[in-house]
């Protein structure tokens, strides 16, 4: 995947091995290597980065502050080590948070969220046209059953079945949660191994957890990154 990033640390040592992670393990571009906040600034007055490794405790202005100076579709991976600060790195367009120092396996665990996400944005470009139908048809025994997009809630895996529950009722099919998460595209997305849900039915977020019409829904680390940018486009 083609991605431009920049690191933003005032650690020489830091800096150099995250850039033999970026240069060993992928295809990135890596557009510069600045040492403090207000350089990274200059650099993006000029310069668009799709991504930002940003270190946390810097002189002048720190990495939480230049966090919120960054252009809206900036996407963040901070790099710190402490652990105090990883809760309020949420609060910005955060893919993850890496504790120094950097091992390769975490690296790579962190690329595979960084792409992932890209992946699930970019796709989010393409518009589904108007006249796409607003239903499906779900087959149950030798039965078709028109179910309204809207009135979906989620879905839940169980082994070689997905349980299809509605505003009216769950109804069982013999299908992989896989194959209808290729068909389902926004409001829809895969929150965990074992569940999709529709994003215009949450009640409310709390901590590692949606709630959906009284269910208790869990949100995986690994389909995080994804999901937040998703409800993200839809802060007030």
């Amino acid at each position: 995947m083609s991605l431009k990033c920049i690191i933003v640390d005032d650690e020489p040592n830091a800096v150099n091995l995250l850039e033999l992670h970026i240069r060993q393990t992928t295809d990135w571009q890596l557009l510069a290597k600045c040492y403090d906040a207000l350089e990274a600034l200059n650099f993006l007055k000029n310069n668009k980065a799709d991504l930002v490794f940003l270190d946390i405790n810097m002189p002048r202005l720190d990495g939480m502050e230049l966090a919120a100076l960054l252009p809206p579709e900036t996407k963040i991976v901070f790099t710190t080590a402490y652990t105090e600060y990883a809760a309020a790195s949420y609060n910005f367009q955060t893919i993850d948070y890496l504790l120094k120092p950097i091992t390769l396996k975490r690296f790579l665990a962190a690329r595979q969220k960084i792409e992932t996400t890209f992946m699930h944005s970019r796709a989010q470009e393409v518009t589904v046209p108007e006249s796409s139908p607003g239903y499906y048809f779900i087959k149950t025994g030798k039965t078709l059953q028109q179910v309204k997009l809207s009135e979906l809630l989620y879905f839940e895996g169980e082994k070689e079945y997905v349980r299809v529950v509605t505003v009216r009722e769950a109804i069982l099919v013999y299908k992989r949660l896989k194959d209808i998460a290729e068909q389902l595209s926004p409001p829809f997305i895969r929150v965990h191994n074992s569940y999709i849900v529709n994003t215009t039915q949450i009640d409310k977020i709390q901590d590692n957890h949606l709630f959906i019409a009284g269910k208790r829904i869990p949100l995986s680390e690994k389909f995080r990154p994804a999901f937040m940018e998703l409800i993200r486009q839809r802060f007030l």
